[in-house]
């Protein structure tokens, strides 16, 4: 499967004995106050990260006094169906406000590999929806929406080097209420035999069915909803109603 979740898949490095060690699980340790933005409430805004590997080792990363990780646990995530397994983060910073944070690997030390543009402004947040391959390359994407307090917009980024870099956009979505630990609004589904994103738009009353188009993102389809979204039981209901699913 091309996209991300592959909890538990090894990111194997060569070691000098030859043999491979993989990040199995991660946590964010440390709960700080030098942000105090709190987007998903207390205690979500954190000072380090822990990833313990399959060999019962454990690596860390600490952030800057200026920087914190703004979110609930790392994601384990996979670009290419054989690759390496990285953590995906959301991180902010003091000036600049958040970003997306992809964590691997390099030698013994667990660091920063990748990383988007910030949002240029302290206080506005980011959401992840997805890693998913939704141009059906081999290579996934990375979706988020970024401010879905205030007027949120899809974006879709690649990795090319050290950096996440955005490939289209698309403004109108929601994927998060203001304080609420939920994060779980949105995701990549396969609908019509290929990855596409469910997405929230503002209201949250309407689930949108995104596909990428080339540059551009494209709403394919969509799944109204009698109540605003509050979990991933709408997702899975639009889901199976778009594929047919029992």
């Amino acid at each position: 499967m091309r996209s991300l979740v592959a909890l538990g898949a090894m990111l194997m490095l060569a070691t000098s004995t030859g043999q491979a060690e993989g990040i199995v699980s991660a946590a964010f340790e440390e709960p700080v106050e030098r942000y105090g933005h709190f987007a998903l409430g207390r205690p979500h805004e954190y000072a380090r990260v822990l990833a313990r590997t399959d060999g019962g080792g454990t690596v860390a990363l600490e952030l800057p006094d200026d920087e914190v990780f703004e979110d609930l646990a790392p994601r384990l995530v996979r670009l290419t169906e054989d690759g390496p397994t990285y953590l995906l983060a959301v991180v902010s910073a003091r000036g600049t406000g958040a970003r997306l944070a992809l964590l691997g690997l390099r030698g013994n030390a667990l660091e920063i590999t990748a990383q988007s543009a910030p949002i240029g402004t302290p206080n506005r947040w980011l959401n992840p929806v997805g890693v998913a391959d939704l141009d059906s390359d081999g290579v996934a994407e990375i979706a988020a929406v970024t401010t879905p307090h205030i007027g949120g917009v899809l974006r879709v980024y690649r990795r090319d080097g050290e950096r996440l870099v955005e490939v289209a956009s698309l403004t109108g979505f929601s994927n998060h209420v203001y304080r609420s630990p939920e994060l779980e609004l949105s995701r990549p589904a396969r609908i019509d035999g290929r990855w596409q994103l469910l997405v929230p738009d503002t209201s949250r009353r309407s689930l949108r069915v995104i596909a990428l188009e080339g540059a551009r993102l494209v709403e394919n389809d969509r799944c109204e909803l009698d109540t605003p979204i509050t979990g991933p039981e709408s997702l899975r209901d639009c889901e199976a109603q778009l594929t047919g699913a029992p």
